[in-house]
């Protein structure tokens, strides 16, 4: 595949309305992206891109991160077999971040085992001396 040209950002009109990938990357060239399960509707991870991260889920259509804690590439699921297969990519209205749809393979997309990396729950209202105690709900939203 050739390396994917983003368009311009200068027209605000065609970034928000147009029909080209003009993507904002911030000042480390990453861009968030928001993962859900395409079968449950599940927030399953939220995580960073690069262009070269974007160019690699496109092409493939296997989801493509960018490490932050490991300054490198990751194609998730290459070491762990928890891959993602992409079901639908989309960019918000101005672009500034991503959101994958995905098949979870493997049933597991946190790296500690859970099938989601939002499996916490923080108390909302309910700290004590300044601690707020995070809880494993019973009740999980979409899944």
């Amino acid at each position: 595949m050739n390396k994917i040209k983003f368009a311009s950002r200068k027209d605000r009109s065609a970034v928000e309305n147009g029909n080209e990938l003009a993507l904002k990357f911030d000042d480390r060239g990453l861009i968030p992206v928001v993962t859900t399960c395409a079968n449950t509707g599940s927030v399953l991870m939220q995580a960073w891109m690069n262009a070269e991260a974007v160019e690699k889920t496109i092409e493939t259509g296997e989801a493509h991160y960018f490490s932050r804690s490991r300054s490198e590439l990751w194609h998730k699921g290459a070491t762990s077999g928890e891959f993602q297969i992409v079901q639908d990519f989309r960019t918000d209205c101005d672009q500034d971040s991503l959101w994958l749809i995905v098949e979870q393979k493997g049933g597991k997309c946190c790296h500690v085992g859970h099938p989601s990396c939002f499996y916490r729950q923080i108390s909302v209202n309910k700290s004590v001396d300044g601690i707020v105690e995070l809880t494993q709900p019973s009740n999980r939203p979409n899944g």
